[in-house]
């Protein structure tokens, strides 16, 4: 496919005035940051322009003592990560950095709300919305609306915010971001529990995080997607890995995991490790890429405990197919060969899901095209999903039919 033609704006002004002739002139707009999600979802149109936000980076106001943050979109989360490191600080959603996962690219802040994508902290610090505080954005007919603030508690108006986080670029192109930032961890312990089935894992994992451990992250990699790690005493144990993670404060992160050890790890064969060792495995879970391998077609499910594991069982009776679970997000990752599906085997998935939703993660170009990337909706919220959309791009222009909704 041959590049887009792109424009690239230095302020919300320069913004504005492109929407507004692309919005009269009912031509449709294809947002851009970093890259990393180009290859994710609907392929961009021929007719499309891209609207490159490399322009507008940098941070432009950060309050280490009130632990918030103001970056414009176009900012790199390795640069704003950097930042708030100095200052014992971090971005407590865990951003994944599909990059590898899609082959290229670096991931912005404006991506990484516009997806909406959390890591494995979410079970204990939340997802991305629930971190940004304010929004300085364009609508797709080019009039520009701020909303949110620099507080937690700011109720005044529309939490808009919210409802642009995981919109992917459909609603309105984000230029300035408020986040908020949290203290990072002073101790991290992860205990491993080898040997598990799927079942046994999940049931472990569910009665965990309904418990006072305050678990930071869960997850369960079958035999084959443990070997992948680049933790040695993982990938060379030849059984699954069950994953549970704490962090905190040093003396009570001692303390929970003493209780956690003293529940999971009598009768089990388990491991300990250390904060360096932590560091490179929940990476690995975030980023997903390093444990999942190089399957041409790759869906994340989002099921409840009681049908995780059969549904995963049943699709791998249908089809080859590996899995690993992210259970702090209640995810299912699925990677699946290529041959016999037109559809990337959303009809085979989909069909087989009792409940919860799947999405196509990863899939060819053709694949792409033609494929619903998220689940179907239900009418009547389809039909709010329209009346949303309308009102932010009443000529939706942007990113038109990526997420299934059309004029």
């Amino acid at each position: 496919m041959k590049p887009l033609p792109s424009f690239q704006p230095h302020d919300a002004d320069q913004i504005a005035a492109f929407l507004r002739d692309r919005s009269l002139a009912g031509a449709p707009v294809y947002v851009r940051g970093g890259g990393s999600k180009v290859a994710f979802g609907r392929p961009p149109r021929e007719d499309e322009t891209a609207l490159d936000m490399a322009g507008l980076s940098g941070i432009t106001l950060y309050e280490p003592d009130e632990l918030v943050l103001t970056a414009r979109a176009g900012t790199k989360l390795s640069d704003i990560a950097a930042v708030v490191a100095e200052h014992g600080q971090c971005l407590a959603f865990e951003p994944p950095e599909f990059g590898t996962l899609f082959e290229g690219g670096t991931s912005t802040l404006g991506g990484a709300v516009a997806s909406g994508w959390s890591g494995p902290r979410r079970v204990k610090a939340g997802a991305v919305r629930d971190h940004v505080l304010g929004a300085l954005a364009v609508g797709g007919d080019g009039q520009i609306f701020k909303s949110g603030g620099r507080v937690v508690k700011n109720v005044t108006g529309f939490d808009l915010p919210k409802l642009l986080t995981g919109s992917h670029g459909t609603l309105a192109v984000m230029t300035d971001i408020t986040i908020k930032v949290l203290p990072a961890p002073e101790a991290t312990r992860t205990l491993v529990v080898l040997g598990l089935d799927d079942g046994a894992a999940i049931r472990l994992l569910c009665d965990l995080l309904g418990n006072p451990y305050e678990v930071s992250g869960a997850a369960h990699l079958p035999r084959a997607v443990a070997a992948r790690s680049a933790i040695g005493v993982i990938a060379r144990s030849g059984v699954s890995a069950t994953l549970i993670r704490l962090e905190g404060f040093g003396p009570s992160v001692m303390d929970r995991f003493k209780g956690l050890e003293a529940k999971c790890g009598q009768g089990a064969e388990h491991l300990v490790l250390d904060a360096e060792e932590c560091a490179v495995l929940w990476r690995e879970v975030r980023d997903v890429a390093p444990l999942i391998g190089p399957g041409p077609i790759m869906w994340r499910l989002s099921l409840p405990a009681s049908d995780a594991v059969g549904t995963v069982n049943a699709i791998v009776k249908a089809i080859e197919a590996e899995a690993f679970y992210d259970w702090g997000g209640a995810l299912v990752w699925l990677t699946l060969p290529q041959s016999g599906s037109a559809d990337g085997h959303a009809a085979l998935i989909r069909g087989l899901l009792p409940s919860g939703h799947a999405t196509l993660m990863r899939g060819p170009t053709d694949i792409r095209a033609r494929a619903a990337i998220f689940q179907p909706q239900a009418p009547a919220l389809a039909a709010l999903h329209q009346r949303v959309k309308a009102a932010f791009d009443p000529h939706f222009i942007l990113g038109a039919g990526r997420m299934a909704v059309e004029a």
